[in-house]
């Protein structure tokens, strides 16, 4: 059986290449980075001398950046003007970056609508992905639409959700699924036993199709199903526990689709990422995973 993908989100402190030297130290053959300070609007550009720091690291390494993830701070759903400006800006700012670096995706979460509905929010969404696919119709990058727990306003807590924005968008061909299992778990779909997987993976199946999930983030949940809150544990010692993450690893649709973890770091100099991820290459079993 091929081994699949697995890596971790990497802090860039210290330079972008700085993420694939720490990936390469835990373990990782792929990583997911913020290109730029997720709490911020603002940002430098790239220069020449980091992105050719980037390329040589990921030589040097043979890791694969698989994706970066959005600025914490955009909101496409956003029902304020000044907000969804800021927000488109930073959106074409970031595929620019990525494209620059050779990343082949952008993972975002879709939005929050803020109080104005489900239904505005979705419509936003995806016409601010028109007017961005519009304007950077040159770039290679993809958008990767991920599930969400659910908290406050936000939206992609449903499949329905991401299957609505991906229909009423015109570039379909750019746009793609990030399937978060705390997000999903948090949202209220069961993965904890192998038929609730099942039920749940079959669902994703027929609302948005397993052909467009092109990354899994493998995190387990500190609150229990249906909660909609948004809180990471380390694999099998959170509320979802160990045999879910099993049948991610085993399930043969997935197997060429990456997988990362963004579980916590620690203070305690015990490295984390290493230890989550060996726990997820020993759940893999010899014989090939099942089909449904």
């Amino acid at each position: 059986m091929k081994m699949p993908l697995l890596g971790a989100h990497m802090s860039i402190s210290g330079g972008l290449e700085k993420a694939l030297l720490r990936g390469e130290a835990c373990g990782c053959q792929v990583i997911q980075i913020f290109t730029r300070n997720p709490n911020q609007w603002g940002c430098s550009p790239l220069s020449s001398k980091e992105i050719d720091a980037f390329h040589a690291a990921r030589i040097q390494t043979s890791i694969m950046p698989v994706a970066a993830h959005d600025s914490y701070l955009i909101n496409l759903a956003s029902p304020h003007p000044e907000n969804r400006r800021r927000s488109l800006e930073a959106l074409q700012d970031e595929l620019a970056r990525t494209d620059r670096l050779g990343i082949p995706c952008v993972v975002i979460h879709p939005g929050a609508h803020m109080g104005e509905g489900e239904h505005k929010g979705i419509r936003r969404i995806a016409e601010g992905l028109n007017r961005i696919f519009d304007h950077d119709s040159h770039l290679r990058v993809h958008i990767l639409l991920e599930t969400t727990a659910g908290q406050g306003t936000s939206l992609g807590y449903r499949f329905e959700h991401l299957a609505e924005i991906i229909r009423q968008t015109e570039s379909q061909e750019r746009l793609g699924v990030c399937l978060d299992t705390c997000h999903i778990f948090a949202a209220g779909y069961d993965i904890r036993t192998r038929p609730a997987y099942l039920k749940t993976m079959r669902r994703f199946d027929a609302i948005l199709g397993i052909q467009h999930l092109h990354l899994i983030h493998l995190n387990d949940s500190k609150r229990d199903l249906g909660s909609r809150v948004d809180r990471h544990a380390h694999i099998g010692k959170g509320c979802i526990g160990l045999a879910a993450f099993g049948f991610f690893m085993n399930d043969k649709r997935l197997r060429n689709i990456p997988k990362i973890i963004e579980t916590e770091k620690g203070t305690d100099g015990t490295d984390w990422d290493r230890i989550n991820l060996e726990c997820l290459r020993g759940l893999i079993k010899k014989r090939p995973g099942f089909r449904t």
